[in-house]
Parts: structure tokens; C-alpha cells; sequence
């Protein structure tokens, strides 16, 4: 069955870094486009990034451009979120999801938490 399973959150400074991982299992990791996404507390579901099948292929939300980096590693099936210059806004569960065949989220990890404070 498909499994994704994220590892790597925490709490850091402001101005801090930190890098999410996301396991991937079950399907064929390289031929699916995927998603990070993101939910700060009492707040919806927030798209952050995404990478299609070729990594070339990537995409950020505004509030994280120039600070976050989505890549994949096929090779290992993991996808990964780099996240610089973090912010107390940044703070949220970060979650690794699969694109279906409609352009839905059709997987979800379990979530990793992320915090940003002083």
C-alpha cells in the first residue's frame, strides 16, 4: 500500500533551517508528480510546493519563494523540502502528499512538525 512518511521537523530559531524528508512507498515514486503542504495551527491547508516527474519541474508558493527548495531523489524515493531563513509565520504541520489522476492530493503522510520560535 502507499506509504509517505516524513521525518525531519522541529523547533529552530528565526533565521534557521532545517530540511524535511519525506519516505516514499507503494507506488512508483518517480512517475508522480508530489506536494508539500502545510497547516498552521487554527489555520487551512496551505499548498507549499511542488515537483513534477522530471525535478526541473518545480514550483513554490509566494510566501516561501527564494527561501524553500522542493527536490526528489528517485533513486531513494524520498522527496525533500530545504527550508532557510524560517520564519515564526512558518510554523505549521508539514505535510508530503502524492498527485493523483485528477489533480487531487489522493495520499498523505502523517505529517511533521515544524516550529519556529525564539
Amino acid at each position: 500500500q502507499v506509504q509517505l512518511v516524513e521525518s525531519g521537523g522541529g523547533l529552530v530559531q528565526p533565521g534557521g533551517s532545517l530540511r524535511l524528508s519525506c519516505a516514499a512507498s507503494g507506488f512508483t515514486f518517480s512517475s508522480a508528480w508530489m506536494h508539500w503542504v502545510r497547516q498552521a495551527p487554527g489555520k487551512g491547508i496551505e499548498w507549499v510546493s511542488r515537483i513534477g516527474i522530471s525535478s526541473g519541474t518545480t514550483y513554490v508558493a509566494d510566501s516561501v519563494k527564494g527561501r524553500f527548495t522542493i527536490s526528489r531523489d528517485s533513486a531513494k524515493n524520498t522527496l525533500n523540502l530545504q527550508m532557510n531563513s524560517l520564519k515564526p509565520e512558518d510554523t505549521a504541520l508539514y505535510y508530503c502528499t502524492k498527485q493523483g489522476s485528477n489533480n487531487e492530493y489522493d495520499y498523505w503522510g502523517q505529517g511533521t512538525q515544524v516550529t519556529v520560535s525564539s
